[in-house]
């Protein structure tokens, strides 16, 4: 194991200083997305080293895996099984279904993505600067972050993979090469839906052969980008795929369920169960999901309160439908209760659950029977196994095991589903393109409904 991996963690909670301290602060500022001066481009590793640092530490941001990408993906996919109580007009906004142009969150999250994906672009075109085994590392880990950050944006401004056609569907604009220094030329048009999504398949497949096997603390693995791909290709409806490579994480051995449901979100970076998180510690990262999911006893500002409707999808003996606390009569998860706490991306259980879908909709019991694998989840959760299970039995499941994580407005649209009245294919599930783009590349051309 060489010497980066062993202290890759050691570098993410040092990289706001080190960023603050070297020329990379300078290179790194964002006008109107991530620019750099040509002058000080990358010249060493160390700068390649400091950079790819400054790339987690973006993808780490409260207004990206730190917390927004998620919230907004479940408040955009509520129909009131929580109230959203609290002052902040952003998040009321995703939660209502009425967002503006001017969104903050929206503004945030679009830009704290392009410039995630120009420090990346920049360990990219500087990877002659590292030699031996570290070169490998840098590019997986840097085509790691390019393809989950693309992912996202794609999902979010962008209709879902086959809402209408994919080919003419507008998603986010491709940038591929560092931006030095802002000019006419750096403002591109949207590429499509299905071209993004080509770039994700392209780059977490391409870090799948540079990343890592073994687990370590705070590293990106391969089977945390082959969870990525797991979760691309179900997004797509490639069932075969997303099974197969879902089942590829499983039968490596490296990950495993904890034994209750509650030692999942234990505050352990060691957790068996956890493929990729986002670590957060008192001197660096931020984890936005206790801000707005967790109770003001659990240092949370309380503002996103279970409701009795979702309560009620639990079955009695069902440990997660007792994964909650009342505060002043209000209900909150106690999936983010520590305000330190690392932020899941990625857990075994997905992975399992995917596979279990998968097979069942193809009609195949590749790695295991889709009721296996459900009554797997099941049983971790102190419930009795399933005689059968049918598609619905399956998508329930997910639904409870994977509550409050993000994935709630996907999964309605990759299903086909409603928002209570709204359909999947509603152009205020989507998010608009923020205006202060639009003011500045005219290139660029807004989402439907947002005129």
């Amino acid at each position: 194991m060489n010497n980066i991996m062993k202290n890759f963690k050691n570098w993410l909670m040092a990289g706001v200083l080190a960023l603050g301290l070297s020329a990379c602060d300078q290179m790194l500022d964002v006008n109107p997305v991530l620019s750099i001066d040509d002058k000080t481009a990358l010249l060493t590793a160390d700068d390649v080293r400091v950079t790819l640092t400054g790339a987690f530490d973006g993808l780490s941001s409260g207004v990206f895996y730190g917390g927004a990408v998620q919230y907004t993906g479940e408040l955009l996919g509520d129909d009131r099984e929580v109230v959203f109580g609290g002052t902040y007009t952003t998040l009321d906004e995703f939660y209502r279904k009425t967002i503006t142009t001017s969104n903050v969150d929206v503004r945030d999250i679009w830009a704290q993505g392009y410039a995630t994906i120009n420090r990346a672009n920049h360990v990219l075109a500087a990877l002659d600067k590292v030699s031996g085994a570290d070169k490998a590392y840098f590019e997986g880990q840097a085509l790691f972050i390019r393809g989950v950050v693309y992912f996202e944006l794609a999902r979010l401004f962008g209709k879902a993979w086959g809402d209408g056609d994919n080919n003419t569907n507008l998603a986010v604009p491709l940038v591929l090469t560092p931006t030095l220094a802002v000019t006419e030329a750096d403002y591109k048009p949207r590429n499509t839906v299905a071209a993004v999504y080509a770039q994700v398949l392209e780059d977490l497949g391409k870090a799948v052969t540079l990343l890592p096997t073994d687990v370590e603390d705070g590293v990106v693995t391969k089977d945390a980008a082959r969870a990525m791909l797991s979760r691309v290709y179900l997004m797509q409806g490639n069932y075969a795929t997303a099974r197969d490579v879902a089942n590829s994480v499983i039968s490596g051995g490296n990950y495993g369920l904890t034994p209750s449901f509650e030692e999942a979100f234990a505050d352990d970076t060691a957790s068996p169960e956890i493929i990729f998180s986002i670590i957060v510690s008192e001197q660096d990262g931020v984890n936005n999901m206790n801000t707005f999911y967790a109770s003001t006893d659990n240092q949370g500002r309380g503002d996103i309160r279970v409701q009795t409707k979702h309560l009620a999808l639990y079955e009695a003996a069902d440990q997660r439908g007792r994964f909650f606390e009342t505060v002043n009569s209000r209900v909150f998860t106690l999936k983010f209760a520590d305000q330190y706490g690392d932020v899941p991306i990625v857990r075994l259980a997905e992975m399992y659950l995917t596979r279990a879908e998968c097979n069942q909709r193809l009609g195949t019991t590749t790695g295991a029977a889709p009721k296996d694998d459900v009554n797997r989840i099941r049983q971790r959760a102190g419930l009795s196994g399933l005689v059968a299970v049918t598609l619905n039995d399956i998508l329930k499941e997910r639904k409870l095991e994977l509550a409050f994580e993000g994935h709630q407005v996907h999964d309605i649209k990759r299903t086909k589903g409603v928002v209570g009245a709204t359909p999947f294919s509603a152009n205020n599930l989507v998010l608009p393109i923020p205006q202060r783009e639009m003011d500045t590349n005219n290139k660029l051309v807004q989402n439907p409904g947002y005129n």
